[in-house]
């Protein structure tokens, strides 16, 4: 998956910045700072779209966004993949066949499965 870039509607506050993104229903956040709430936002964007089935929520022209006096909109990125990698750290246990002269030869090399496995899912899924 791409990023998808969705339109943030920042308000200052006393201190730090209140975020909703409008494209997405209850998608609220905060920070201290701005680079702080944008980083907050991309995490609640992951927490409102991870059990998300099918299509995520377009994102609209940010132009269409008219804030408040004293708000201002940004674009915040976002990326399903790269989410998952910071937070969805659980091991999932998986059962697979291979011939067993490879298998001999790989246990003989100490070859480490599941880092084999991971390496070339991630090459063929062209994930980083």
């Amino acid at each position: 998956m791409n990023k998808i870039y969705y339109p943030a509607v920042f308000h200052p506050e006393d201190v730090g910045y209140s975020v909703s993104v409008p494209d997405i229903d209850g998608c609220f956040s905060e920070g201290d700072t701005l680079e702080e709430s944008i980083e907050m936002v991309t995490d609640a964007i992951g927490l409102c779209l991870e059990g998300h089935q099918g299509e995520f929520p377009k994102a609209s022209n940010p132009a269409t966004i008219k804030p408040n006096v004293g708000d201002f909109v940004s674009l915040v990125p976002f990326d399903m993949v790269t989410y998952r990698k910071k937070h969805d750290t659980k091991a999932v246990k998986k059962t697979l066949s291979i011939p067993s002269w490879l298998n001999a030869i790989a246990e003989e090399q100490h070859i480490n499965f599941s880092s084999v496995l991971q390496s070339a899912l991630k090459q063929q899924l062209h994930i980083d």
